[in-house]
């Protein structure tokens, strides 16, 4: 009896092991204790404008252009917040896809006039066209580069294939993303 409980006790350290080690870590560590929903946010975004949050969920998309950004599932359906980090200091691989992630960064929320979201589509037409990223966008926002909310992009005909059309911008946008400092992966 008491080896059998010896031998189980070995196996869940080796499996709490094995565990941590799938753990991937990018950036800083995380500090926050506290974990924040993606519905809280987007619930009562202005009250989490330039605040540090810690949000976890599934990773619903990831940048395919250079892996700048992922965007967080919510508790709630058809909701997610894009994690974006400066270009070139943390990568996520596109296998990230479906696994799950913890991150921390201060929330972001900015209005997108339609002129900016004409320019940030008319520019992601243009990169798609050259296959390069321009890794930039304007003062205002615009461009992928500077964070474009979750799904905008597929808004403007970026993931269906089809021309932009200007039409479609119907008016102002608010986009809400966590500039990013800290993630893990699992």
């Amino acid at each position: 009896m008491r080896r059998m409980a010896v031998s189980a006790a070995v196996l869940l350290l080796c499996v709490s092991v094995v565990s941590a080690a799938a753990i991937k870590k990018y950036g800083k560590p995380l500090t926050l204790k506290k974990t924040t929903k993606v519905s809280d946010i987007y619930a009562n975004p202005d009250a989490f404008n330039g605040k540090r949050v810690k949000v976890q969920g599934p990773i619903v998309d990831v940048c395919s252009m250079q892996g700048c950004w992922i965007a967080i599932g919510s508790d709630k359906e058809f909701q997610s917040i894009r994690f974006k980090v400066d270009e070139g200091v943390i990568v996520f691989p596109m296998d990230s896809k479906g696994l799950t992630a913890t991150v921390e960064g201060v929330v972001s929320v900015t209005v997108m006039s339609v002129a900016d979201q004409i320019a940030a589509a008319q520019e992601m037409e243009k990169e798609k066209a050259t296959g390069k990223t321009a890794g930039k966008g304007t003062e205002k926002g615009a461009g992928m580069g500077a964070g474009m909310g979750a799904g905008m992009h597929a808004e403007m005909g970026g993931e269906t294939g089809k021309p932009f059309d200007p039409k479609s911008i119907k008016g102002p946008k608010t986009v809400i993303m966590i500039k990013g400092e800290a993630a893990e992966i699992f």
